[in-house]
């Protein structure tokens, strides 16, 4: 990280506004057994939203723990817990509880993202908190819940494999070996003292066939050597590679995890960076998530993507953009030594929530900017707060 500096003075009054109001709703969304993914409402009831999300509540705790708030510290804590509670007998974290039901939810075809975040959000308490010994109490379920991700991963390779629709992008087509999971999973290791470098290598071999670096397992020689003759050449990671067929929409959650997870060397984030900027990935509001959103004609397109005509062009997990994960995309460029550039990048977080008297939308249109999805979203606060607390 570099060295802290103060905001430039135009965006400061805002910055702290949101700062305020990002505590003030992450109080509002919490209970006695974590926080909720969005706030109350009838229609956030019978989307599922006001539940433990796997993914979600351990997200949220990276900014709760850095908050100085003890109430949103205790939160997140919590929400950890609840999910230790309801893991799998196979070690599999939920994707959510319902705590008062009794619930638990593992997702049409799996869920496992949230068993990394968990895995990430525990370890980073134990950093965090002085005195921290999360780890020490649910150490029994990080054991299954990494005996598990172990499960999932190629014996070789050391990536790990999953089905379609399968992580926190559950309405897109991407299978195999993912980017954004094994930007996690390589983060996971380097966590928990696990052997990262095969991860590393096998990750920058798959999903950036184009350098001169040839893989010494001959499967992955053939693989690489298919998607080099036919894939268009590029600094930004492909999203997956399966069997014959890969991703070349642009998964920019999964190229910002890869530069902030050392899965890219700093050097090629920075390159990284600049790609993603000449897409304007980070206008109307940072960030949209897909590079060039999958269009109907394309072999990726899938027709459960238009369920509830959600995952069209430049909307929800295919293009539109999310402040959540804006802020990772302020911390990868606070990481690389552009603060300037990051707090401005935060300035534009700060509004994007502010919309709607402080709604904090789930997301935006990619293309329009419009606020859509379900308002009062727990990780754009918890997030937000996180990567101002960085800067």
């Amino acid at each position: 990280m570099t060295s802290a500096q103060p905001a430039p003075a135009l965006s400061t009054a805002l910055i702290e506004t949101a700062r305020i109001r990002s505590v003030e709703l992450l109080r509002r969304n919490l209970t006695s057994e974590g926080v909720l993914a969005s706030s109350h409402s009838s229609r956030a009831e019978d989307r599922h939203y006001t539940s433990i999300f796997g993914r979600d509540a351990a997200i949220c705790a990276l900014g709760m723990f850095v908050s100085g708030e003890d109430d949103l510290v205790e939160g997140g804590r919590q929400g950890l817990r609840t999910l230790a509670r309801h893991q799998a007998p196979n070690g599999q974290i939920p994707k959510y509880v319902k705590p008062h039901k009794g619930e638990v939810d593992f997702w049409y075809t799996g869920c496992i993202d949230a068993t990394l975040w968990w895995l990430i959000a525990i370890r980073l308490h134990d950093r965090l908190i002085p005195g921290g010994n999360l780890g020490g109490e649910v150490d029994v379920q990080v054991e299954r819940a990494l005996r598990w991700l172990h499960c999932q991963e190629h014996q070789v390779w050391h990536l790990l494999q999953q089905n379609e629709a399968s992580d926190w992008a559950d309405i897109m087509p991407r299978s195999g070996f993912v980017l954004y999971t094994n930007a996690l999973w390589h983060w996971t290791k380097r966590l928990y003292g696990l052997q990262a470098e095969a991860t590393r290598d096998y990750a920058n071999h798959l999903f950036s066939p184009f350098g001169g670096a040839v893989p010494e397992h001959r499967r992955a020689r053939l693989m690489t050597h298919y998607i080099r003759n036919k894939a268009r050449r590029t600094e930004l990671y492909l999203s997956f590679v399966n069997f014959s067929f890969w991703g070349e929409e642009v998964d920019v959650f999964g190229n910002l995890l890869a530069g902030l997870t050392g899965v890219a060397d700093p050097s090629r984030a920075v390159s990284m960076i600049e790609s993603l900027r000449a897409l304007e990935v980070h206008r109307p509001w940072p960030v949209r998530v897909v590079g060039h959103p999958i269009e109907r004609r394309d072999p990726l397109w899938r027709h459960y993507m238009q369920r509830h005509k959600q995952n069209l062009p430049y909307q929800y997990h295919n293009g539109g953009a999310w402040p959540f994960v804006g802020a990772f995309w302020v911390l990868l460029h606070a990481r690389l030594g552009r603060t300037k550039t990051a707090w401005s990048e935060l300035e534009r977080l700060a509004e994007a929530c502010s919309l709607g008297d402080w709604e904090f939308n789930e997301w935006f249109h990619g293309a329009t900017g419009e606020p859509m999805g379900m308002p009062g979203q727990s990780w754009n606060a918890a997030l937000f707060l996180l990567a101002h607390r960085t800067l």
